[in-house]
């Protein structure tokens, strides 16, 4: 039992929620219609409405111009969809006529009307154009039947032919073409078509030279509906809205605005043409170009004779200003208020002036403000707070805020005002009855004037009697000496480095610098094996040694390394020949030594007969 009214009340909140989702549903009432048909077809019109319908209260309408050939046929229907815990209930009611053209021309389908709850809603008006037969003009395009035949390679051609010049429309609108500088317009880019738009391949957009341009929502406020253009019927969509503000006089010009679209067009073809279901049609989409037209607008300069409080508003304002309280003690604070709403150019609305004695301390105007953008202008209000600071005690009688701005309505100028406000400054709490002076116009307490006689100090009379401390080291001798010295370093540093980059650019040179100290590290390895009795890597590394110094020091290549060209060096260095014969003698006892069995020469006098003779040649070298 308990299971089962558990189960009656989960259905009762179930049927609560879906009627409170459907109570809470935007109820609308619409009419459905071709846009084009032909004299003599029959077509459907629908009257479509979300909500169920009081009983009876459908109201048709008269139909004038077309033969009712049957109507009203009334279908309803609704779903209901959960989806994550979340109802939602759609009803769908339809009335329907079928109705037959009399006679070619635009004819409206007038206002229908119904009531949901008591409240009567109606459709709008829809036109209708209806052409001479099927096949002409456009609407073999918008029924999708009737129309040209095209071979496979020629579709796309057909389609294009198909498809009239005025099919698809692009215009500007303005909402007037004669406004004063600083006037906001509004500029409606609308798009006219009689065939599907199924898609956008470019668009350019002005750049309203002259005007500060604000772009406008167009998708908050439907903006589409049928229009009759040029005696067609055309469905109509605003597609992009500026509010535009004129910055300077004289002809203004729009430039035009261009959008590449892909329009659907139909065509009917005769291939694989079925005895029982005959041919289908081929669908294509069609590149158009499309442009607005230039639209010039008239700006006139605002009239001579602004008031001093004109800073440039234009349109319709009113202000509201919130004065202090009259009666305020020394040294406290105030705040004074003006707002201003309207509709007009509010966004360039600057802060009124206002006048406060020279002994109050007047703050940074603080604007807060609350600005609606649409097509009617920009609304709503800009308010200014102008803090201050009263120092000094007294009465003060403080000037009316004036805001001024001109009227395209009265072709005027306007000056709101504020009240006269008179302030009564009582002497500070704090510091007594007298504590608060009045010097040059500006509040001043006792505290300050103690303060002026400690930091500032009279003006010293007579002559000055300045004398410099100590000389500037700035182009003093002790400067110029050392900026000379650095110079001088720099040019040394300079030579050295130029030369040592010469130098190791000269391989030779550099090997004959260097030829001593390999020599002198070869000895070293060499007396090391002596040392250790190895005789053959003595006689080796002492080789190395000497056929190693006379390479790097006369710069002679492995290849040509022999006694002969040593002898022919050493003579043009200037070397005795006693001195080649014994080089020539110590290269022969290692040759022999490194490969002989038997010792031939003991390694130490081999080593320091080397040691002596390169020592010998190096000196006579350096000479």
């Amino acid at each position: 039992m308990r299971a089962f009214l558990a189960k009656i009340f989960l259905t009762a909140l179930t049927m609560l929620a879906v009627f409170s989702a459907y109570g809470a549903e935007k109820v609308t009432f619409e009419t459905h219609a071709p846009l084009t048909v032909a004299v003599g077809e029959a077509f459907r019109v629908e009257f479509s409405l979300n909500a169920k319908p009081d009983e009876s209260t459908f109201s048709a309408p008269s139909f004038e111009g077309f033969d009712v050939l049957a109507g009203p046929a009334v279908s309803k229907g609704q779903r209901i969809s959960i989806v994550n815990g979340s109802m939602d209930k759609t009803v769908e009611y339809k009335i329907t006529y079928v109705l037959l053209p009399q006679a070619e021309g635009n004819v409206t389908i007038g206002s229908a009307s119904i009531a949901v709850d008591g409240t009567t809603y109606s459709t709008d008006p829809v036109p209708v154009e209806i052409v001479r037969e099927a096949g002409s003009g456009s609407s073999a395009q918008h029924g999708g039947s009737g129309g040209q035949s095209a071979a496979p390679d020629s579709g796309q051609t057909a389609a294009q032919g198909q498809l009239a010049k005025d099919d698809v429309l692009l215009r500007a609108e303005v909402s007037r073409t004669s406004v004063y500088k600083g006037e906001p317009l509004r500029v409606s880019f609308k798009l006219y078509t009689r065939v599907p738009i199924v898609g956008s391949q470019g668009e350019s957009w002005p750049s309203f030279n002259g005007f500060w341009a604000q772009e406008l929502d167009v998708n908050s406020v439907p903006r589409a509906g049928r229009e009759t253009l040029g005696g067609k019927v055309y469905n109509a969509q605003v597609v992009r809205e500026y509010l535009l503000y004129p910055q300077q006089a004289g002809k203004l010009v729009i430039e035009p605005a261009e959008l590449t679209l892909l329009a659907q067009v139909v065509v009917q073809n005769s291939r694989n043409m079925d005895p029982f279901f005959g041919g289908g049609p081929d669908i294509y989409n069609v590149p158009r170009k499309v442009a607005t037209q230039r639209v010039t607008v008239n700006v006139k300069e605002l009239p001579a004779g602004a008031p001093e409080s004109f800073s440039g508003a234009v349109g319709n304002y009113t202000m509201e200003a919130t004065l202090p309280e009259t009666h305020l003690a020394a040294n406290s604070a105030a705040t004074y208020t003006v707002k201003i709403s309207g509709t007009g150019n509010l966004t360039f609305v600057q802060a009124p002036k206002l006048t406060l004695p020279g002994s109050f301390e007047q703050y940074n105007v603080k604007t807060t403000e609350s600005l609606k953008s649409s097509v009617a202008g920009t609304s709503g209000y800009r308010q200014f707070e102008y803090p201050f600071i009263a120092r000094a005690e007294g009465t003060y009688d403080i000037e009316p805020v004036e805001f001024s701005y001109f009227s395209p309505e009265r072709m005027q100028y306007v000056t709101l005002r504020s009240k006269a406000l008179t302030l009564d400054i009582t002497p500070d709490a704090k510091g007594g009855g007298d504590a608060a002076l009045v010097m040059q116009g500006r509040g001043m307490s006792k505290e300050e004037v103690k303060l002026l006689g400690q930091d500032i100090r009279f003006i010293k009379l007579g002559g000055a009697g300045l004398r410099p401390m100590r000389s500037p080291f700035l182009f003093s001798a002790a400067y110029w000496v050392l900026l000379g010295g650095i110079l001088l370093l720099f040019a040394m540093a300079y030579v050295a480095l130029r030369k040592r980059i010469r130098d190791s650019q000269n391989v030779a040179l550099l090997r004959g610098r260097r030829a001593n100290k390999v020599a002198v590290q070869r000895f070293r390895a060499a007396k090391h094996y002596m040392t250790e009795q190895n005789r053959h890597a003595f006689y080796e590394e002492m080789l190395r040694a000497l056929w190693g110094y006379m390479g790097d020091k006369f710069n002679i290549p492995v290849a040509s390394l022999t006694k002969e060209n040593v002898r022919e060096e050493l003579h043009k260095r200037g070397v005795p020949a006693e001195d080649s014969q014994r080089f020539t003698a110590i290269i022969t006892r290692c040759d022999e030594a490194q490969y002989s069995p038997v010792e031939s020469s003991r390694m130490s006098d081999v080593y320091a007969e080397g040691v002596d003779l390169i020592s010998h040649i190096e000196s006579i070298i350096k000479r």
